[in-house]
C-alpha cells in the first residue's frame, strides 16, 4: 500500500497545484445549489430533508465526474510521462488504483463542502439525519462507481475530449439501464432473466434506495462491484497499450 499511498499523496497535490480543482468545486457547489433551491423547491416543498438536494446528483456527476476521470489517464499518455510513470517501482494495479483513490477522495471533499445545507436543515426543522447520512454515503459511492469508468475511458484514448464524451455515454447507460425507456426495448423478447439483469446495472435504483435511508448489503456490493471491474478493466487496457 506505501506505492499506492505514494501515487495518492502525488495525484492528490496535483489537483490543487493548478486551478482546476477550485474551478471544479466551485462549479459542483453552484450547481447543487442551482438544483436543490430553484429546480428542487427546498423552501417551497415545506418539508425538512434534503431530498431535493441528492435528486439530482446522478444527473450532476454524469457530467462533472467525467470532467475530472478525462485527464487521469489521457493527459499521461498524450504528455508522454505514463512511461516514466509505470516504469517506477509500481505496478500499473497500484498506479490504477492511487489514481482512483485521489480522484475519489478529491470527489468526497467536494461532497463534503456541502454540509452547510445539512446544517441549515437542521436550523429549519428535525431532519431525520440517519438517511441524510446514508445519502451522502450513496452519492459518495455512486460517485466512485462513475469515476472507475471515467478513469477506463481514459486510458482507452489520448484525447481527453473523447474520454469525457466515452465517459458520459457509458455512464448515461448505467443510469438509464433500469427506466422503462430501455427495459421496453427487450421487454418483447429477452428472457425475463436478461431483464432482470439489465435493471439490476442502474445507478438510479441502487441510489434511490439508499438515498433514502435504505442500507441493502447488495446496493453496497454493487458500487463495489462496478467499481472493481473498471478498475480492473482500466488495468487490462493499460497492460495492453504498455505491450504496444
Amino acid at each position: 500500500m506505501e506505492a499506492v499511498t505514494t501515487i495518492l499523496r502525488r495525484e492528490l497535490a496535483g489537483y490543487f497545484a493548478t486551478p482546476v480543482a477550485y474551478v471544479f468545486i466551485v462549479i459542483y457547489l453552484v450547481m447543487n445549489g442551482v438544483f436543490t433551491f430553484y429546480l428542487g423547491g427546498f423552501f417551497e416543498r415545506g418539508l425538512a430533508d434534503l431530498e431535493p438536494f441528492f435528486r439530482f446528483h446522478p444527473w450532476l456527476y454524469l457530467f462533472l465526474v467525467p470532467a475530472i476521470s478525462m485527464r487521469l489517464w489521457a493527459e499521461e499518455r498524450r504528455a508522454g510521462t505514463i512511461e516514466l510513470l509505470l516504469t517506477l517501482p509500481v505496478t500499473t494495479g497500484q498506479a490504477v488504483l492511487g489514481k482512483f483513490l485521489a480522484a475519489w477522495l478529491f470527489l468526497g471533499l467536494a461532497l463534503l463542502l456541502t454540509v452547510p445545507i445539512w446544517v441549515t436543515v437542521n436550523y429549519l426543522g428535525d431532519p431525520d439525519n440517519g438517511v441524510i447520512l446514508a445519502a451522502y454515503a450513496g452519492s459518495w459511492l455512486m460517485a466512485g462507481g462513475m469515476l472507475a469508468i471515467g478513469s477506463c475511458m481514459s486510458a482507452v484514448t489520448r484525447s481527453q475530449v473523447i474520454a469525457f464524451i466515452l465517459s458520459v455515454a457509458a455512464c448515461f447507460v448505467f443510469l438509464l439501464s433500469g427506466l422503462p425507456m430501455v427495459m421496453n426495448v427487450f421487454s418483447g423478447w429477452a428472457p425475463q432473466f436478461l431483464l432482470d439483469g439489465i435493471a439490476s446495472l442502474s445507478f438510479l435504483s441502487h441510489y434511490s434506495d439508499i438515498s433514502r435511508g435504505v442500507i441493502d448489503l447488495r446496493d453496497l456490493v454493487y458500487f463495489v462491484l462496478v467499481a472493481g471491474f473498471w478498475l480492473l478493466a482500466n488495468v487490462i487496457v493499460l497492460e495492453l497499450r504498455k505491450a504496444d
